[in-house]
């Protein structure tokens, strides 16, 4: 092992451990987003509305419980093209904008009924980037909830392997 490389390490890593609390100090939990992503802090807030609009919790579990809004953040992030991603961004704020002049508030404080009959008017408007926007987030909040691990497992009764093995069994023949 190379002695140098490990000493100028060492005196690295003492330097951050020093810089750290000065650091530390000037953050706060409501600068963080959600998620770390590409998509803004605002943006979040309104995916996560979206999809708790879509499938709100009510008497049961709901989209956010399960974690939907982190999965489709990471889903636009890395899986899809540049022009869906800025497509989702332009909307998100096309709806803020809507609640605003109809409501005077924002998205995700409109309630339940407020935010569905905006969503509503996506899907039959006449703008194609608009009526992408409610498929993707519809089919999308959709996919997340039904796979994830809490439907699956406890309301699905999902099993990895199907059935019980026993090994060694006694046969009458």
């Amino acid at each position: 092992m190379n002695r140098r490389d490990s000493i100028k390490k060492l005196a690295i890593a003492s330097g951050t451990l020093i810089a750290l609390p000065s650091w530390a100090d000037g953050w706060n939990v409501s600068d963080l987003s959600t998620h770390a992503t590409s998509i803004s802090v605002i943006s979040q807030e309104m995916l996560i509305s979206v999809a708790d609009t879509i499938i709100p919790a009510g008497n049961s579990i709901g989209a956010i419980t399960v974690g939907v809004d982190k999965f489709l953040q990471k889903l636009i992030d890395d899986c899809y093209d540049k022009e869906i991603q800025e497509n989702v961004t332009v909307q998100l704020a096309a709806l803020e904008n809507a609640a605003q002049s109809l409501y005077a508030k924002s998205f995700p404080i409109c309630s339940q009924i407020q935010r569905e009959g905006m969503l509503l008017k996506l899907s039959t408007s006449e703008n194609s980037h608009e009526q992408d926007f409610f498929k993707l987030m519809k089919s999308e909040t959709i996919r997340g909830f039904n796979t994830s691990r809490e439907v699956m497992v406890n309301h699905l009764k999902f099993k990895q392997v199907p059935g019980h093995y026993y090994g060694c069994v006694d046969v009458n023949a």
